[in-house]
């Protein structure tokens, strides 16, 4: 009777969480404390998500859906690489208390949780980045675990406020990573409301507030989700090492692609602190591109450059190597991981969806990640003061 009450406590929790995210049963470090393992009702907003695209049957396509889904990919994925990582994370440049303030809301709208949750798991990966405490390490965890299982887990699910303080301290942004919820709703009713009055309005749209929500949400956002996690799985399994990082990070043209510049990931890894992750001029890196414009207008300003100790160090592993292998075959031999992994890794999901013993089998085998103390990542690298806060 005991047991079925601390799992009817700890589940009405998890759906409680849904609205609340700081809501716990149990307290943060206890479920620190746990071992890694899938919890089913983590899983059902992922399986809302998913499922939600197969409204397409019913809905229909038309062409301007099908362009507003692409378009929300882009510029969705530039809120996660440009404001969750480069600024929430990194803080790579500045703005004022209400810039900041606007580019969480603007973030929070890629359904990627807060920006303090997020920004929290980032500097926890770049601490542990391809060791065991590292949540979504394709080498120690595996490809799945990567890419979608550790988000699944109850261990990872807490926001630490104690290792964001430089954020923390901002109520409004404590309240949208809380109530991280609030944002997505909101999205999804304005998208099927724009989509309910262009049929009335513009008819040879042929579009509907049903379609609409179908495409310029559930599609377009599944779509990006799984274009951003591509970074915590492959940009560790497929690409080149300009840099002899402790870790496995690693530089792909086409995840670049894909996710507007992050992919250039080795780069990152030596030097995080840069806005710009494509150091050289043909490393493609939209996002870069589209906040050095933004930057004109005044709403940011200070983005950190690469130091020159950076460039002088790749010289000295031979970028002009790098530079002549920097062609189609290299291209190719990224193609050729991406044809390996990917059949093997959906097989393995099917396999894991479809087992009655899902979270047995899930469940990793080694002990709780050591959640040591972790320095703020608020320090110039080049000067090692501690960086300028937010004007006001």
């Amino acid at each position: 009777m005991t047991h079925q009450k601390s799992f009817a406590r700890r589940f009405f929790g998890s759906l409680v969480q849904w609205v609340d995210s700081d809501y716990s049963a149990d307290s943060p470090e206890s479920i620190w404390a746990q071992p890694d393992g899938v919890n089913l009702v983590r899983c059902i907003p992922f399986a809302i998500l998913h499922l939600g695209c197969l409204g397409v049957i019913w809905t229909g396509g038309s062409w301007f859906a099908a362009a507003v889904a692409a378009a929300l990919y882009f510029v969705r994925m530039f809120a996660v690489t440009g404001i969750y990582h480069r600024y929430f994370s990194h803080k790579s440049y500045s703005t004022s208390r209400f810039g900041q303030f606007l580019l969480a809301l603007f973030g929070a709208t890629c359904v990627q949780r807060g920006a303090l949750w997020w920004a929290y798991r980032h500097r926890h990966h770049h601490q542990h980045s391809d060791e065991p405490e590292d949540a979504h390490s394709p080498h120690v965890h595996g490809f799945w675990w990567s890419h979608i299982g550790w988000i699944t887990s109850r261990r990872n699910f807490p926001t630490d406020y104690s290792k964001i303080r430089d954020l923390a301290k901002y109520p409004e942004l404590v309240f949208l990573n809380r109530f991280d919820i609030l944002v997505p709703v909101v999205f999804a009713a304005g998208l099927f409301f724009m989509g309910h009055f262009l049929a009335e309005a513009a008819p040879t749209l042929h579009t509907s507030g049903a379609q609409m929500l179908i495409w310029g949400f559930f599609v377009s956002t599944t779509a990006l989700f799984h274009g951003t996690s591509c970074i915590n799985s492959l940009a560790h399994l497929m690409g080149g090492r300009r840099f002899d990082t402790e870790d496995d990070s690693r530089n792909s043209f086409i995840l670049s692609l894909i996710t507007l510049g992050e992919g250039w990931h080795n780069n990152h890894h030596r030097y995080m602190s840069a806005t710009r992750q494509g150091f050289y001029w043909w490393e493609i890196d939209v996002t870069y591109y589209l906040l050095k414009a933004l930057s004109w207008t005044g709403f940011i300003w200070e983005l950190k450059g690469v130091p020159p100790s950076i460039y002088r160090e790749a010289e000295l592993r031979n970028h002009q190597d790098t530079v002549a292998r920097f062609s189609m075959s290299s291209v190719q031999d990224e193609i050729n991981t991406l044809k390996r992994v990917v059949p093997t890794a959906a097989a393995i999901a099917m396999a894991t969806v479809n087992s009655p013993a899902l979270a047995t089998q899930m469940r990793k085998a080694e002990g709780p990640a050591t959640h040591k103390n972790m320095s703020e990542l608020m320090i110039d690298d080049q000067t090692g003061a501690a960086r300028p806060g937010l004007k006001s």
